[in-house]
């Protein structure tokens, strides 16, 4: 049953929501506008707030949905199950089998998983908790949504480990972060130029690229 487990969680995360949601909404290719990702962020930049968190809220699904209810239907009880299946969810969504295996950053899908763990073991809610304070505090002071992902990627295996989480739980926080560094390279560069956007609150001042 694991290997439909996955089978289903993969195709999951490769819907290319934020693909789908610029043809159907305003026809056009989300890869060619903003910063070319098919992710939520790319969304709200190009295609504005609604349908924005739209894309994150399904972003978010795709991560949630393969540990809490594949797993459940496919009566996978086990944290190696769960954390199988939450992890090849993101892969898919970072490299869709839809977009020739281009896609997202994996943030909020990774998100997704971390929040159906939290539901299904209660020693993952501080991990949780920690790892959105430092994402929301990050972004709060520098209006980066990019360097609040990394932050809260590199956070998140330090939360486990203090927290003392079972090996799998960890090394699927580990293997997130380096997804989320790996994914973020140019931002990082953007970001030692000066030259990372930032999200347009009025207290924010907004740079282009």
């Amino acid at each position: 049953m694991i290997l439909l487990g996955i089978l289903i969680s993969y195709l999951l995360g490769s819907m290319p929501t934020a693909y789908i949601f610029g043809k159907f909404y305003k026809g056009i290719d989300i890869r060619e506008y903003g910063s070319g990702n098919v992710g939520a962020t790319n969304v709200f930049r190009v295609l504005g707030k609604w349908p924005g968190m739209i894309v994150l809220l399904i972003d978010i699904l795709k991560g949630l949905l393969p540990v809490i209810v594949v797993a459940d239907f496919l009566g996978l009880e086990s944290i190696g199950e769960w954390i199988i299946l939450g992890l090849i969810a993101v892969i898919g969504h970072n490299w869709t089998v839809f977009l020739k295996f281009k896609g997202g950053k994996g943030i909020a899908t990774g998100l997704g998983v971390l929040i159906a763990l939290a539901i299904k073991i209660a020693s993952v809610r501080p991990v949780f908790l920690g790892t959105m304070m430092v994402w929301v505090v990050t972004f709060l002071v520098s209006g980066f949504v990019s360097l609040a992902s990394i932050l809260a990627a590199v956070f998140l295996p330090i939360f486990m480990v203090f927290t003392h989480q079972p090996l799998e739980i960890v090394s699927l926080g580990i293997i997130f972060c380096i997804f989320v560094v790996l994914r973020h390279r140019s931002n990082i560069r953007r970001i030692l130029l000066g030259q990372e956007s930032r999200v347009s609150f009025p207290f924010f001042r907004k740079k282009h690229k």
